[in-house]
């Protein structure tokens, strides 16, 4: 990647996807692998996110006050989106990723429309014990075969009734497991190129400092505009990725 106007092109797509994160504590790897994805194959375009979505994943992590009751509460969930992620990745490296990230778009459209327009969905305590798993299984799953790490794991984590700040920080701990998880299976199946992986460290920059913008916007909002705008992100989000399937 020596082409001068495609490492800006990836400078301000990274940027852009860190100032979304920033605000919503979510959308880089949607907003890079959809922008990336008209420039580079699917392969290409998840290695080069891996190094910058880790980073930002974990910043967003230990940016929080409540880790060890969050990891208390959320680790089956993480360790059945490691597995997931880890026997996913078949798909991607085959590069088979459109139908599948359709489906996600058109998933994401349907929960932020219906949560905007109706009540909140609310997942009973009683009833996390048997879904976190099967959640982040499916989640993994989905991360495996698209390089995307939002559903089902944001609208369940949403559905959890966490405060603004608790729901990012637990964000943070899904992304950085399925970073990490995503990573690892490229990487056993000889579909991480090195080349990529190695100049995905030239966008850590831009994504922290398109970050770092997004929270300094977030920390000015209510609770009530902050569930607003995070859903709105995710119907903009699912729009984006059904529109780039089916181009």
């Amino acid at each position: 990647m020596s082409d001068p106007a495609l490492l800006l092109a990836v400078a301000a797509t990274f940027f852009l996807a860190g100032l979304v994160k920033g605000v919503t504590g979510m959308g880089l790897p949607t907003v890079a692998m959809g922008a990336l994805g008209a420039l580079l194959s699917p392969v290409a375009a998840a290695a080069l996110l891996v190094v910058p979505s880790l980073v930002t994943n974990v910043w967003q992590l230990f940016d929080g006050p409540r880790l060890a009751p969050l990891l208390a509460r959320l680790w089956p969930m993480m360790a059945a989106i490691a597995l997931g992620t880890l026997a996913g990745t078949s798909l991607l490296a085959r590069g088979s990723t459109g139908l599948t990230t359709a489906a996600l778009g058109i998933a994401l459209i349907a929960y932020a429309a219906y949560s905007l327009l109706a009540r909140q969905i609310r997942v009973p305590p009683r009833h996390e014990a048997w879904l976190a798993p099967v959640i982040g299984l499916t989640t993994g799953a989905v991360t495996g075969g698209t390089g995307v790490f939002v559903i089902p794991a944001v609208p369940y984590l949403q559905a959890l009734g966490l405060a603004k700040d608790d729901l990012v920080q637990a964000l943070g701990l899904s992304f950085t497991v399925s970073t990490l998880a995503l990573g690892a299976g490229l990487a056993l199946r000889g579909a991480y190129p090195l080349g990529e992986a190695m100049l995905s460290g030239l966008a850590i920059v831009p994504a922290l400092l398109g970050m770092r913008a997004g929270q300094m916007v977030r920390g000015r909002i209510s609770q009530t505009a902050f569930r607003r705008w995070f859903l709105v992100g995710l119907l903009l989000l699912g729009v984006h990725m059904l529109a780039g399937a089916l181009r």
